[in-house]
């Protein structure tokens, strides 16, 4: 994969989140054109143990899945990331049956919800890979 193409789909992408926000998808939406990719930031793809993972993102990938696109920019993850913390979210993800882009589709709620349920749980993340180090 070369700094902006790739050889991956949209459907070949690993999340590493399990919720949308419905407010992010929104304001995504609103500028979005599907036919016009030039304000399309690539989406970070990081390959960990094999698996081409979305390292942020996802809520464009989600838009560009709903506007019928197969694939979107991509760019290879190029900062040193926590890769614990996404080998970690990477397996919750899999546990919760999410494998591409595809499977957020379903997952969108509200911006309240998301603050609860995905900030609130990425919160806790630091003290649960611990304890699974135990």
């Amino acid at each position: 994969m070369s700094h902006k193409d790739s050889n991956y789909l949209l459907k070949d992408l690993q999340p590493s989140q399990f919720y949308i926000s419905q407010a992010k998808l929104s304001n995504i939406q609103a500028w979005f054109r599907k036919d016009d990719l030039s304000n399309f930031e690539p989406l970070p793809v990081k390959v960990l143990d094999g698996i081409p993972i979305l390292t942020d993102g996802h809520t464009r990938a989600v838009v560009a899945i709903l506007a019928g696109l197969e694939s979107v920019p991509l760019v290879y993850e190029e900062d040193e990331l926590d890769w614990n913390l996404y080998r970690y979210c990477v397996e919750q993800c899999n546990q919760k049956g999410i494998h591409s882009p595809y499977d957020l589709v379903d997952r969108v709620i509200s911006a309240y919800e998301y603050e609860e349920k995905w900030i609130g749980w990425c919160e806790q993340i630091p003290s649960k890979i611990q304890q699974n180090q135990k």
